[in-house]
């Protein structure tokens, strides 16, 4: 039986992961070693979470965080040309845009691996974005790329990727595939709405993680400001990283609204359906505001879902207070007139894991 690694390193890539195992598991034609790089401690990555969600447990947990980008990146890859070497993968497959997705990368194409790439071909066109280096670096080393949406899609095509020795797929979004399936289980696993008192709407949800936004203290003063004016003619609830809590501290921002401790996934999918709007510098929560029909006001000058702006389904607002004002009140609680079909059918998973057994000269059982 062939074998696959799955280097992952983040609480979203895991649940990106869970939708392509899911598939592969159902295949049953291959073997599948997951690899959790450590790069984020998630307090809400317990047992129970991987119990809950179905996702398998990481057999490897290289334990590397908390570092400057070179130096992660590089004892990522020392770490995980030992486990390659040892597992001796006919393929590794990564995800995103983290720092765990380059080094996973960039090992296996050194030991002669060959790479699959979901979520290839995204580009905010900013190189000031560590994640943007990153989706760069490896798409151009990965030999499957397996595109979300169509713009990514050409992206690679303008970038010159029919020439290169790679196969670009566009089986749609794994994050679309995961709502769909999670959503019905977080209403029963869930009791975020009861905790927080939110049975009555409107209410904001907002996250602030990007480094655009937390490294840069004006910017964060201004989002916070921001939510601050909001926050009186509405509730905001912000599920808060502990680095940004403790930066808000330490620069005397005081927000004057519900700032809660970092929720689980089941949590998020509640609150989002629930919430009027959402405000968010996440790629992630971008798409699954739209997948639940909520408008969305993103914290930054550039997205990578360009789709959604150009729908009228997400504005760019910068860290300007009066933007992100008048774009919340001019949209809150704003149902989406129409859904385009951006994101695939919710199926991205099993195509995925078709298009990777097929690479590897493996006949998939079609279902």
């Amino acid at each position: 039986m062939k074998k696959i690694i799955t280097v992952i390193g983040a609480r979203p890539q895991f649940i990106k992961a869970a939708v392509v195992s899911r598939a592969v598991k159902k295949q049953g034609l291959l073997q599948e070693v997951i690899v959790h790089t450590g790069q984020h401690f998630d307090h809400n990555m317990s047992d129970v979470f991987f119990r809950e969600m179905e996702i398998p447990a990481p057999q490897y947990n290289l334990g590397i965080n908390t570092m400057n980008h070179g130096a992660m990146t590089g004892r990522m890859m020392e770490s995980l040309e030992a486990v390659m070497n040892k597992e001796k993968p006919h393929m590794v497959l990564v995800y995103g845009d983290t720092n765990s997705t380059l080094a996973g990368a960039l090992t296996a194409v050194k030991l002669n691996i060959p790479v699959a790439h979901v979520e290839a071909g995204l580009r905010s066109f900013n190189n000031s974005m560590p994640e943007e280096i990153n989706r760069i670096l490896t798409d151009r080393i990965s030999s499957l790329l397996f595109c979300p949406t169509s713009n990514a899609e050409k992206n690679l095509e303008n970038e010159g990727f029919r020439n290169f020795d790679c196969e670009i797929h566009r089986p749609g979004d794994v994050m679309y595939d995961a709502a769909l399936y999670y959503s019905v289980f977080s209403s029963e696993n869930s009791g975020i709405l009861k905790k927080l008192r939110l049975n009555e709407p409107p209410f904001i949800l907002c996250t602030i993680h990007r480094q655009e936004n937390t490294s840069d203290i004006q910017k964060l003063r201004s989002i916070v400001n921001a939510l601050n004016d909001l926050s009186k003619k509405w509730k905001v609830i912000l599920p808060l990283h502990p680095g940004t809590r403790k930066l808000l501290k330490e620069n005397k921002i005081e927000p004057d609204f519900n700032n809660i401790e970092p929720v689980g996934y089941f949590d998020m999918l509640e609150l989002l359906k629930k919430c009027a709007v959402v405000i968010t510098d996440s790629g992630g929560l971008q798409k699954e505001a739209y997948f639940f029909n909520k408008f969305c006001v993103t914290i930054r000058e550039e997205t990578e879902w360009t789709e959604l702006v150009a729908a009228g389904a997400n504005l760019l607002a910068g860290s300007d207070p009066e933007r992100i004002v008048q774009a919340c009140t001019e949209n809150i609680g704003r149902k989406l007139e129409t859904k385009g079909d951006f994101f695939g059918k919710g199926n991205a998973g099993e195509l995925i894991a078709e298009n990777i057994l097929k690479n590897l000269s493996i006949n998939p059982k079609i279902s």
